[in-house]
């Protein structure tokens, strides 16, 4: 292993590290000396010190005198970042920053200066939302969210200082953060239990939302890539289906989009009663087209496809016979009837959860799982296999009954 460059780096008594080194400034020559790295940190190790040390003596070298502060609006920067700083971004995700920012921190922090905004201003803002406000915990933390963008945004066009921007966005012990999770609040993996499946099951047979349940069931599908679905996506050979786009609304239109995120591409695979009812549905699909031909010529819709081109929607495994679309709303009244006649509170995403908590039960390697829900993060996929399930307590009994 390389010896690390340790000149000008000496340990002190209190067991931290500390820097030196010598510089010419006007033909003059000067020495600094520090104990802490660029963003005010102690310096722990003899490692950090040499590389705090490196930074100094580079930041040195360019001798370059700082850039004067531009002073902007927050609602300046904001404007900014959506004219310049978010092309690339999924549709959705802008969508959603734009209501944050209208219908709440505009009002707050608009006409504010972005040099002029502290810690505890943010803090404070987030923790009126989460505890008084009563916003739950994961949408209070897409405002932190657009905080950090809104001041990485500033930073990139000099409108914050390095020391600002590290207070507000890097400093572990000063930056701006999440209060304090409730003790109540409901983060949990929400599952349905064998006989809630049961009665679904008796629910969606033969209806024309029964394809989707089975996509969710049985791969966890998220609801836009339910929908999105493409027959030529289905592989009975292998008994896989590619997952490479999703269905979305964008300015009232029906489109099939990229997926979110590179990880959300990926490969599932089908079980046997999926298989064969995707099997008898194809088939039936063929049928429909000369049964219903005259008909689908009105009733069939086309859309964008993710190459621009438009597809008919009966070239979706969600279509009706006739040629109707199927869309991600369609699952809207099934949800009201479940709850009222089965006394169910019916989600989409919950059969997700489902899903990757019985594979987690089943002892699925955790990469595959993670792998096969299009998770980008692996402590994501590790929700599953914590998640407190009646099976999952079935099966803890029966060990302790074992020792």
């Amino acid at each position: 292993m390389a010896k690390q460059n340790d000149v000008g780096v000496f340990q002190l008594d209190n067991g931290k590290w500390a820097f030196r080194y010598t510089f010419t400034k006007n033909g003059k020559r000067s020495s600094r000396r520090s104990c802490k790295d660029e963003f005010g940190n102690p310096l722990n190790t003899k490692r950090a010190a040499i590389k705090a040390r490196k930074s100094a003596v580079e930041a040195e070298t360019l001798n370059q005198p700082l850039k004067p502060i531009i002073h902007k609006t927050v609602a300046e920067v904001f404007k900014e970042y959506r004219e310049k700083g978010c092309s690339g971004k999924a549709y959705q995700t802008i969508k959603k920053q734009d209501s944050l920012w209208k219908n709440h921190i505009r009002d707050k922090f608009g006409k504010k200066y972005v040099d002029s905004i502290t810690v505890a201003e943010v803090n404070d803002y987030l923790t009126q939302l989460y505890y008084v406000d009563g916003y739950a915990y994961k949408y209070t933390e897409s405002f932190l969210k657009m905080f950090y963008l809104i001041f990485g945004q500033a930073y990139s066009r000099n409108y914050l200082s390095i020391d600002t921007y590290s207070k507000l966005c890097i400093n572990k012990d000063t930056k701006i953060k999440m209060p304090n999770l409730k003790t109540d609040e409901d983060t949990e993996i929400v599952t349905f239990n064998r006989e809630e499946i049961a009665l679904l099951d008796e629910y969606f047979k033969g209806t024309n939302a029964e394809t989707a349940y089975l996509l969710g069931k049985y791969c966890g599908l998220r609801i836009s890539e339910c929908y999105g679905l493409k027959w030529d996506n289905v592989n009975f050979r292998d008994n896989s289906i590619s997952i490479d786009r999703q269905m979305q609304y964008q300015n009232g239109l029906i489109k099939l989009v990229s997926l979110k995120t590179r990880n959300a591409k990926r490969t599932v695979y089908m079980n046997k009663e999926l298989k064969n009812h995707l099997k008898k549905k194809w088939q039936q699909a063929k049928s429909d087209a000369i049964t219903f031909a005259a008909v689908r010529e009105q009733k069939q819709r086309f859309i964008d496809d993710l190459d621009d081109s438009k597809i008919s929607s009966t070239e979706l495994v969600n279509c009706l016979p006739n040629g109707t679309i199927q869309t991600v709303n369609s699952f809207k009244y099934p949800s009201r009837e479940i709850k009222s006649k089965l006394g169910i509170q019916f989600k989409y995403h919950y059969l997700r959860h489902t899903f990757g908590t019985r594979m987690a039960e089943m002892n699925t390697p955790q990469h595959l799982l993670c792998s096969i829900m299009g998770h980008g993060n692996i402590h994501v996929t590790q929700q599953y296999y914590i998640a407190v399930s009646k099976r999952g307590i079935e099966i803890l009994q029966n060990n302790l009954n074992q020792l």
